[in-house]
């Protein structure tokens, strides 16, 4: 019986699976499965768009009699707690029986319930005949009040890619320097800054980067958005995102892009490019070594793709 610190559940849509899987990886250095995930590194939930819950476990064992004994042992003394049950892979608990086991924690907790404002949450699970017992954190979803930004573009990538993108470009290091070198309105810049990701963006659309720093500013968020070429930037940064452009609305050439590409690698250690067309042979004649890809599509229009490559 393995022992595990935390257990994470996770929620996407289908078309975002790949790009979940590779978000977890940088994350956890492990990519979830069934949507769920074992692992000792703790990571906020609202951290990503796609993790549900994570259960900080307090106790485990293979003999459920043995874990409510173990609860009753801890002796605890919250006020206004509730007991949530959490349903893993190959958990045949039937419902009725759930039901039964939450009220078997509950008996073992020596305070009052408040099942409407809790004060905390109490989560039980089982997996691979072993029983669970924790605290569960849930995804507070803030960071969807984004969806309200003054400016945004009929382009702008959706935010549970640009969540994965920061976390991609990141991984499980909090201090990190970040560069989004197309930002746009800003909507990459917003996920990193609720992350509180040191990040600065640029753009060659003086318009633009007005747009981006009113968005930045309406949140009370801080990052530096350059007007400027990327290939003038001054710098060097950890990891760099580029959205690249295209459509009618931000057109650019085969030689823009590789352009884009080259100074931006000249600044930053890592990049995580993402683009509508297939250009990784324009990526592998920059010399940079390519790591992981994964394309993620819209919803209900399969023919619209977004391609997502992380290069060294």
């Amino acid at each position: 019986m393995q022992e595990t610190k935390y257990i994470y559940l996770f929620r996407y849509d289908t078309t975002e699976s790949l790009l979940c899987k590779l978000e977890s990886k940088y994350l956890f250095n492990k990519e979830e499965k069934n949507k769920q995930l074992f692992s000792e590194v703790k990571i906020e939930p609202s951290v990503s768009a796609f993790i549900k819950t994570r259960l900080d476990v307090i106790l485990f064992s293979s003999d459920y009699e043995r874990l409510i004994e173990q609860i009753k042992e801890k002796n605890i003394r919250t006020d206004g707690f509730k007991v949530e049950y959490l349903i893993l892979t190959g958990d045949t608990t039937r419902n009725s029986e759930r039901l039964s086991k939450l009220r078997d924690v509950g008996y073992s907790i020596d305070t009052y319930p408040d099942y409407h404002n809790p004060t905390i949450i109490y989560g039980l699970c089982s997996y691979g005949g072993v029983w669970y017992f924790g605290i569960i954190r849930k995804n507070n979803c803030e960071w969807q009040q984004h969806k309200q930004k003054p400016y945004t573009y009929s382009n702008s990538i959706k935010q549970n890619i640009a969540k994965a993108l920061v976390n991609i470009a990141a991984g499980s290091i909090h201090n990190v320097k970040l560069l989004d070198a197309c930002c746009g309105a800003g909507t990459i810049m917003l996920e990193a800054c609720f992350t509180k990701y040191d990040i600065e963006g640029c753009d060659i659309s003086w318009k633009t980067c007005k747009n981006a720093r009113a968005n930045l500013s309406h949140f009370n968020y801080t990052a530096h958005v350059h007007f400027s070429d990327i290939k003038d930037i001054v710098g060097q940064y950890d990891a760099a995102i580029i959205d690249l452009p295209y459509n009618l609305y931000s057109p650019a050439t085969d030689d823009d892009i590789l352009n884009i590409i080259k100074a931006t690698a000249k600044i930053s250690d890592r990049l995580v490019i993402v683009s509508t067309a297939n250009i990784e042979d324009k990526i592998q004649n920059t010399g940079l070594m390519l790591l992981d890809y994964c394309k993620v599509s819209k919803p209900g229009k399969s023919n619209f793709t977004r391609n997502i490559w992380v290069c060294e």
